[in-house]
């Protein structure tokens, strides 16, 4: 059980930390998280995690969110999570723990900022519209300082951050990591012919010939959104992400399937299905699974019960980016990872993560490194997009372009 730090604030404010989001009425919280343009800060979504049993204590994710009242009005929130690891988070700073542990420092638990599992950027403080920002980010800075020192915790980490919100943090004492995401942009394009241009010769024989491959297995690719969307296809996405992870991720399976039942029906307003279906068959032999709000799609999870050719592909990449071009998507992001998205229009995109340190020496080290480390992340980034398979005319027309 943590301890609750007294913390010194302005008397309009009361600071308070919450194990449960249950515990923070859903309206209020919302208030704050709808208006961004993540929908994976939303209460229905984080406590979906808490509620399924897929975030908990016992998994080494301790939710500890930060709020702030005004009387009995939320007005600020982050919500925050004690690691006693560092598995689910995708940004991967297991070599800094090994270098505390050389040290001598221990690196664990560490006081994180993100949602679960969930590698989409947007990750920011949640601060009332018409409410002092500036004065709450202190509020708040100052208290996760406290709460750090009185728990002994060596470091606090925010990842996937909003890149507005960067340098109002940097600001505040903390130092930014680069790391980088492969995200489809929508440059206006009306139709998915307009897609294969951008692409040199090669890579569009290419993609035509991967969709072929599906449509010759005899598949038929059907978009299902919100209501559109059955009962029963939740727990059956669960089963295709269960055998995806199964198959090729070994620990990695995070959710479970209580978490994809409960979607349904207080989330299902942001889900988008891509499945793959045989003739006469009404139930998919594959799918993606999708979130959308707004402009922006995100990519979240595949699996298939039998191997088709290129079917991942199809099901992943261009039903989704030729949805988004009919539905005025202006960006997408696929998920986590795999050189593969390039080859199909996916640049690399800078996202950052923000850290602060408690132990002098150990931030110290971090500080005196981390620009050395950050540069070389920018020249693999340029590095990977001078290579995507995009038309030289492409890419004088929009050199910047990511």
């Amino acid at each position: 059980m943590m301890k609750k730090p007294d913390i010194s604030s302005p008397s309009q404010y009361t600071v308070r930390w919450q194990e449960q989001i249950e515990n923070i009425p859903q309206s209020q919280w919302d208030e704050l998280a709808l208006p961004l343009s993540t929908p994976f800060l939303e209460w229905e979504w984080l406590h979906n995690l808490e509620k399924s049993g897929s975030v908990n204590p016992r998994q080494g994710w301790q939710p500890c969110h930060l709020t702030i009242w005004q009387n009995r009005t939320l007005v600020a929130a982050a919500p925050l999570y004690l690691k006693g690891h560092s598995y689910g988070e995708f940004v991967f700073d297991q070599q800094w723990a090994n270098l505390a542990y050389r040290l001598g420092i221990e690196y664990y638990p560490k006081l994180l900022g993100m949602t679960p599992f969930t590698p989409a950027v947007g990750y920011r403080f949640l601060i009332a519209s018409g409410e002092d920002e500036t004065l709450l980010t202190e509020i708040m800075v100052r208290a996760i300082d406290e709460f750090c020192e009185r728990q002994k915790i060596m470091g606090c980490h925010f990842l996937f951050v909003d890149p507005e919100w960067k340098p109002i943090l940097e600001q505040a004492g903390f130092s930014s990591w680069e790391h980088h995401s492969y995200i489809w942009e929508n440059s206006n394009l009306s139709s998915f012919d307009e897609y294969l241009k951008q692409f040199n010769a090669n890579q569009r024989r290419n993609i035509k010939r991967e969709r072929k491959k599906v449509e010759k297995a005899g598949l038929e690719l059907k978009v299902h959104t919100s209501d559109d969307i059955p009962h029963w296809m939740f727990p059956l996405i669960y089963q295709f992400y269960s055998r995806t992870c199964n198959q090729f991720f070994g620990m990695s399976k995070y959710l479970n399937r209580k978490f994809f039942q409960q979607l349904y029906p207080n989330y299902v307003h942001r889900v988008v299905v891509f499945a793959a279906y045989e003739e006469d068959n009404t139930r998919p032999v594959g799918l993606s699974f999708c979130l959308r709000k707004g402009e922006n799609l995100y990519g979240r999870y595949w699996g298939c019960f039998e191997e088709f050719d290129c079917l991942h592909f199809e099901a992943c990449y261009y039903k989704p980016i030729a949805w988004s071009i009919e539905q005025g998507i202006k960006m997408f992001d696929p998920g986590a990872g795999g050189s593969h998205k390039r080859r199909r229009g996916f640049p690399a995109k800078a996202n950052y993560s923000l850290h602060r340190f408690y132990h002098q020496r150990f931030s110290k080290i971090f500080n005196t490194y981390i620009e050395e480390i950050n540069a070389m992340e920018e020249a693999e980034i340029e590095a990977i997009n001078q290579d995507l398979p995009f038309t030289k005319k492409e890419i004088e027309l929009d050199p910047n372009r990511v």
